[in-house]
């Protein structure tokens, strides 16, 4: 296996798919982590991704070296990254994973993990890298679930916003993952809402997948 050690950086696992991410390697990385819950007392994940077109073959790569170190996988699908953080609350799992590039071009992709409802960052990271260098894995046979958490995700925010005059919100969802369910919560708000780049699509034709981008503009 050729693993890149560069990929593993202080806050995320990411690289390029078609250089650092094969199959036998994100697997291993699937090995690596949930050995990694498994020895920190854990036994079950949230697994989720984002839009990328590389996207759902990652999550079944990582789901596969997951499971075969006994960890258990809620799947809980493609969906924004807050949704995953918020899965860890509502589902009290061991840990989660997204899989996605965040603001990066589209042939980018990575994996932002949590353990005990809190970044997996650092040294912490090193670790899983140590782990799959050795691979000293542990050894199971997981089970897998799939959950739809995105209702149970816009009824808490809904629950908690309460707009009392009328608002007119410009939303750029980049053709990115915030599109799955950004412009329904804001229409469930009441809002006037103008949209930009709302459909989903996982080349991202019109910009990067940055809120930054201040050139968006232009099209209003």
């Amino acid at each position: 296996m050729d693993l890149n050690k560069y990929i593993f950086r202080e806050y995320d696992i990411r690289g390029k798919v078609s250089d650092d991410f094969p199959p036998d390697v994100v697997e291993s990385l699937g090995k690596g982590f949930g050995t990694f819950i498994k020895r920190g007392g854990g036994q079950e994940i949230a697994l989720s991704g984002d839009v990328r077109l590389t996207t759902p073959d990652l999550i079944q790569q990582f789901k596969t070296g997951v499971l075969s170190t006994g960890v258990d996988v809620i799947n809980i699908g493609i969906l924004p990254t807050p949704a995953n953080y918020f899965s860890m609350f509502h589902l009290d799992v061991a840990g989660a994973v997204q899989i996605t590039g965040s603001h990066n071009p589209p042939e980018f992709n990575g994996f932002k993990m949590s353990r005990n409802k809190k970044a997996v960052f650092g040294e912490s990271i090193q670790n899983i890298r140590t782990i799959i260098e050795n691979q000293d894995y542990e050894m199971g046979e997981g089970t897998e679930v799939a959950y739809d958490i995105l209702t149970e995700y816009k009824r808490m925010i809904v629950s908690k916003i309460d707009i009392q005059k009328p608002m007119k919100v410009v939303m750029d969802c980049g053709n990115a993952a915030g599109a799955i369910n950004g412009p329904e919560l804001f229409k469930e708000l009441d809002l006037e809402l103008k949209e930009l780049f709302c459909e989903m699509d996982g080349t991202f034709p019109n910009h990067h997948p940055d809120p930054t981008v201040e050139e968006n503009l232009q099209d209003l």
